[in-house]
């Protein structure tokens, strides 16, 4: 099957189903499955901790709030 064919038929489907395909593909690209494992490991533990924040209800001024972000993305 071409591109081509595979676009076509991508147009004929209904919106909903075009919805749930383009997720499905945005995520083999850019999902978990594309992560290596450690990196996997990385990210999940960072968004542990900034989920541990948010239920502590830690608050941030500018400075802290980059200064966080940067340690939950692991920078």
């Amino acid at each position: 099957m071409s591109i081509e064919q595979i676009e076509q038929a991508i147009e004929g489907l209904p919106a909903s189903e075009r919805d749930a395909l383009e997720s499905r593909l945005f995520a083999r690209r850019f999902g978990l499955d594309a992560l290596s494992e450690a990196e996997r490991t990385e990210l999940l533990t960072s968004l542990d901790e900034a989920e541990r924040d948010i239920d502590e209800e830690r608050t941030y001024n500018g400075d802290q709030l980059r200064q966080a972000v940067r340690s939950w993305l692991g920078k």
